[in-house]
């Protein structure tokens, strides 16, 4: 079969294996007391830079490339620092494991970066990316969390294309870590933190990550609600939820979900902010069972003076106390820790039911009506009384909207879209055409493109259609 750059299909099969196993690929590794443990914390550090048609020609290049081989324009001039924010780790962990301490972290790396990294020869950080992938040790210490191939944000990305940016990632990684390393990764971050709300592109995201082997989605607290409409209580945020769907049809479909507290994320997590919330915690009651507190959160972990500079230290501090003076809380992941609460007795359809915020509002004005456009007019009736109400989602911040102002880019990804399903849907994906033209839907889906307002970054995404909708032209004409 032929090997594609990226490699962002083709391999179906394989990876169908690799993310359909069975069992525990944790808990194995796992060296907590579990016995004596009150609480936890798990931090997860993301990693993006998007690709741009900014090399030689028009060539798609990292932006990180980009940033190096431009230093003088704006905060181009962290090009290097970045870059040795994506392999500290491979440094930090061994570091801080010969030292007596057990540390963890989970990683967060879009598939644009990946294959960025190799784009520019980066070997150094490919390396040390290999290492926290593929070493035996860092198997206890390192998780691995999917993501969307180009970092696109799940309400405003076309609903057939969702399991094509999961599918294009777990490629992505699959060619450089390899099937026993694609089998551990069975959580999921999403871009943005951006949480659909519409009852069928939700829907269709959890339908999309369960096919796709996923066990567990990490979530923003003020993205969910309680099924009457309510905040989550206070133990809801330290523990497992069941996050449901229910489509246009009434369908049910429901994945687990862990949350990440409100606050500011890059601050948090560089200066160990959830190893400290969790000394004050204790176990608390699910059930018949007593489970130890989790405190989730994640944040860029290049962004910022805090991420660039403080980080390291603060990471070494913590994973120190804790060792010499807090027994009781310990560093866990999040695929380890909800292994440990299975083999503890509990099954996801124990948990706390929650869903997407706004839809109590949604349902009660729906009511036994069914499909899509009773919720369309249930949508625009809940609206009528309340100009706030929305159903586009809810990312980690509400200050940003993906969707207002950015028309010139959102109609030519629905055109692309549509296009692409409508010429390649039953073209085999390891075609070389599919693979061109699947390659320009994925990156004109980017959010960089909706992120830093009108300019070079929407003329970015023009270019990208432009080029799409001529690649699909030309394979119709051939």
């Amino acid at each position: 079969m032929q090997r594609f750059d990226p490699p962002i299909c083709g391999y179906e099969a394989a990876i169908h294996q690799a993310t359909h196993q069975q069992g525990n690929l944790w808990l194995e590794h796992s060296n907590i007391n579990w016995s004596q443990l009150q609480s936890g914390f798990s931090c997860a550090l993301h990693m993006h830079q998007p690709t741009v048609p900014a090399g030689p020609d028009g060539a798609f290049i990292s932006h990180l490339q980009y940033m190096a081989e431009h230093p003088g324009e704006g905060d181009n001039h962290n090009a290097e620092p970045f870059a040795q924010c994506y392999r500290r780790l491979a440094d930090l962990l061994p570091q801080q494991i010969a030292e007596g301490c057990n540390p963890r972290m989970m990683l967060d790396y879009s598939g644009n970066l990946l294959w960025g990294v190799g784009q520019m020869g980066r070997s150094d950080i490919s390396g040390a990316l290999n290492f926290l992938a593929t070493d035996a040790l860092m198997q206890r210490h390192i998780e691995w969390l999917g993501t969307f191939w180009s970092h696109a944000v799940a309400p405003s990305t076309p609903i057939p294309d969702l399991h094509l940016q999961i599918s294009a990632w777990q490629h992505q990684f699959f060619d450089l870590f390899g099937a026993d390393a694609l089998a551990r990764v069975k959580g999921f971050s999403l871009p943005e933190m951006h949480l659909p709300n519409h009852p069928d592109t939700l829907y269709a995201l959890i339908e999309a990550l369960l096919e796709s082997g996923y066990r567990w989605l990490l979530v923003q607290e003020h993205s969910v609600e309680q099924p009457d409409g309510t905040a989550l209580t206070g133990g809801q945020k330290y523990g497992p939820n069941r996050l449901v769907a229910r489509n246009s049809q009434g369908e049910e479909l429901s994945i687990t979900a862990l949350i990440k507290t409100q606050g500011s994320d890059t601050k948090l997590v560089g200066q160990m902010q959830p190893y400290y919330e969790a000394l004050s915690l204790g176990r608390q009651s699910f059930g018949q069972q007593q489970l130890p507190s989790l405190v989730a959160q994640i944040a860029d972990g290049e962004n910022g003076g805090v991420m660039m500079n403080e980080f390291p230290a603060a990471f070494e501090q913590a994973n120190r106390r804790q060792r010499d003076d807090s027994p009781n809380t310990a560093a866990i992941n999040g695929s380890e820790y909800l292994e440990w609460v299975e083999a503890s007795g509990l099954e996801p359809a124990d948990y706390p039911a929650i869903q997407a915020v706004g839809q109590a509002r949604l349902f009660e004005q729906l009511g036994d009506a069914r499909g899509a456009d009773a919720v369309s007019a249930a949508i625009t009736a809940v609206k009528a009384g309340d100009s706030h109400f929305a159903m586009e989602g809810a990312s980690w911040t509400n200050s940003i909207s993906w969707v207002e102002g950015y028309s010139n880019v959102l109609e030519p990804m629905k055109q692309l879209s549509a296009q692409f399903h409508r010429r390649f849907g039953e073209l085999n994906s390891s075609s070389p055409s599919y693979h061109q033209a699947l390659l320009h839907v994925l990156l004109l889906e980017t959010s960089c493109f909706r992120y830093w307002g009108q300019g070079i970054w929407t003329d970015y995404a023009q270019a990208i259609f432009a080029r799409g909708e001529a690649l699909m032209g030309l394979d119709a004409a051939a």
